[in-house]
C-alpha cells in the first residue's frame, strides 16, 4: 500500500517548532493555582523516590541522563510484527529500536511504551521524559533502548503513575489474576524488577499505583468486583485501606490523585505524608448516563475524561471533584481532556473525524474532516489508533495511510504535520512528555 504523506521541509518545520513551542516542544504551563499544591500533589500520585527528600531533591535525574532546556517530544511508532521507531519530534530525526514480540495494545506514561503481546508485555523505553515538581519542570534525554518483557497471560491492564523515574507501574492480568507493581526507579535505569506479584482471583481487575504501593481490586464470593484494597509495596493488603467500588474499570493519574472508575462514579486516592486516602466522588443524582471507563488526559492534569458509552463523555474534575455529563450528537471512539485554560476536550469519532469542544459548556468548537475513514471502518486497525494530546498540538495514528497526523486542536483542527514514521505507526504514543 503506497503511503499518503505531507511533506514539510525540514528547516521550515524546526523554524515553526521554535516558533510555537508546542508543536515541537510542546512546554506545558506549571501549575500555580493552589498554594501548597506541590508538595500534596506530587505525594499523592506517588511522584516521590525513597530517596528523595519532600523539597524534591533529585528532580527525576538519573545517572547518565542529559538535562537539557525544553522537552525532548518524540513520536514512537511500532508496526504491526513489533518493528520500533522513534521520530523527533523538533529535528526530525529518525531511528529504529529494533523489535519485540507482535503488539496488540500499548500505553504510555510519558517516557514507556508498556506493549501488550501473546507473552506478556515489552517494555519500551524512549529515554526521554519529563520531570513534573508542579510549578517548574525538569527535562531529561538518554539513550532509548528496549528493555525486555514482563511475563504473564492473556490480556493486561496497564496502569501508571505520575513521574517514570519514581513510583511504580501497574499490571493486571485478567485471566490469571495476577497483580504485578513494577519499580519504576529501576525501569529509569534500565532493569525491569517487580515490586511485588500478587495472585488474586481471575477476574476483570486493575492494578492502580499509588505511592509505594498500588491499589488492587478485590470481587466477592460471586466473583464480582467489589471493592479496591491498597497493597504496600510488598504485595500485603493494609488493614483498613480500601473502598467500595462495583465494577471497578479504567484508571488514571491526575494532578490531585489516583481515580479508579467504578459502576457509581469515582474512587479518588490520595497519599499526603505516605498515609493512603480513599474518598468516593458519585456520579450526579438524576444522571442515566454509561460509566466512564476509560479515563484520559494531558498527562498531569486535574481533569479527566472518559466516553459515556456512545451517548457523550464525562468530565472528572479531580480537585473540585465533581462530574459533568456532556452529551454529543455523534458517537466518539476516544475522548481525552487537555484542561488547559480553554478547558478543551479532544475526540475521535466514529467516521474518523477529530472533534473539540468545551469543556466549560460541552459546546462543539471544531470538526475536521474525516482524517481516519479507513482505519475506524476496520476493527484490526482500530485496535491500534490511539489519540495523544499535549499542550499546544494532539497526535493521532492511521494505520491505514502509515502516518501520525498533528493537529493544531486550538485553532481550527487542521492538520499541522502528517509524519512518517521510521516502522509503520500501526501502535504508536508521543513520549517526552
Amino acid at each position: 500500500m503506497q503511503k499518503s504523506r505531507t511533506i514539510v521541509p525540514l528547516a521550515f518545520a524546526v523554524a515553526v517548532a521554535l516558533a510555537f513551542g508546542g508543536c515541537a516542544s510542546g512546554t506545558d504551563e506549571p501549575d500555580t493555582e493552589t498554594a501548597g499544591t506541590t508538595a500534596a500533589a506530587e505525594k499523592s500520585a506517588g511522584s516521590e523516590s525513597p530517596d528523595e527528600d519532600d523539597t524534591g531533591a533529585g528532580h527525576g535525574a538519573v545517572e547518565g541522563a542529559e538535562e537539557v532546556a525544553e522537552p525532548q517530544l518524540h513520536l514512537v511508532s511500532i508496526d504491526g510484527d513489533g518493528a520500533v521507531g522513534m521520530v523527533d519530534l523538533l529535528d526530525g530525526t529518525q531511528s529504529e529500536l529494533g523489535g519485540i514480540d507482535p503488539p496488540s495494545a500499548v500505553t504510555s506514561d510519558g517516557r514507556y511504551l508498556f506493549v501488550e503481546t501473546a507473552m506478556g508485555v515489552e517494555i519500551v523505553d524512549s529515554g526521554v521524559w519529563t520531570w513534573d515538581h508542579v510549578d517548574h519542570f525538569h527535562f531529561y534525554r538518554t539513550a532509548p533502548q528496549l528493555l525486555g518483557p514482563v511475563p504473564g497471560s492473556g490480556t493486561v491492564v496497564v496502569a501508571t503513575s505520575a513521574n517514570a523515574t519514581t513510583g511504580g507501574t501497574g499490571l493486571f492480568f485478567p485471566e490469571s489474576g495476577e497483580a504485578v507493581l513494577l519499580d519504576n526507579q529501576a525501569l529509569s535505569r534500565g532493569r525491569v524488577e517487580e515490586l511485588f506479584r500478587v495472585e488474586t482471583d481471575p477476574h476483570e481487575g486493575l492494578t492502580a499505583p499509588l505511592a509505594e504501593g498500588a491499589l488492587v481490586t478485590s470481587v466477592d464470593d460471586a466473583g464480582a468486583v467489589t471493592e479496591v484494597l491498597y497493597h504496600d509495596a510488598d504485595g500485603t493488603p493494609v488493614d483498613g485501606v480500601s473502598a467500595p467500588c462495583p465494577d471497578a474499570t479504567g484508571t488514571i493519574t491526575s494532578r490531585v490523585g489516583v481515580v479508579v472508575g467504578c459502576a457509581d462514579g469515582a474512587v479518588l486516592a490520595t497519599a499526603d505524608g505516605g498515609e493512603p486516602t480513599l474518598e468516593h466522588i458519585r456520579y450526579p443524582e438524576g444522571t442515566d448516563a454509561p460509566p466512564a471507563t476509560d479515563f484520559r488526559n494531558r498527562k498531569g492534569r486535574p481533569t479527566a475524561a472518559a466516553l459515556a458509552g456512545d451517548t457523550g463523555f464525562w468530565l472528572l474534575d479531580t480537585r473540585e471533584k465533581n462530574w459533568q455529563y456532556v452529551p454529543t450528537d455523534q458517537p466518539l471512539l476516544q475522548v481525552s481532556a487537555s484542561d488547559d485554560a480553554d478547558e478543551h476536550v479532544v475526540a475521535l469519532d466514529g467516521e474518523g473525524r477529530i472533534r473539540v469542544y468545551s469543556g466549560e459548556d460541552g459546546t462543539e468548537l471544531a470538526a475536521s474532516e474525516p482524517l481516519l475513514a479507513k482505519a475506524v471502518a476496520d476493527p484490526e486497525m482500530l485496535a491500534g489508533v490511539d489519540l495523544v494530546v499535549d499542550r499546544e498540538r494532539a497526535y493521532v495514528n492511521d494505520p491505514a495511510t502509515g502516518v501520525v497526523h498533528e493537529i493544531d486542536y486550538r485553532g481550527d483542527v487542521r492538520v499541522a504535520r502528517s509524519l512518517e514514521t521510521p516502522t509503520a505507526p500501526d501502535f504508536f504514543s508521543e513520549a517526552g512528555r
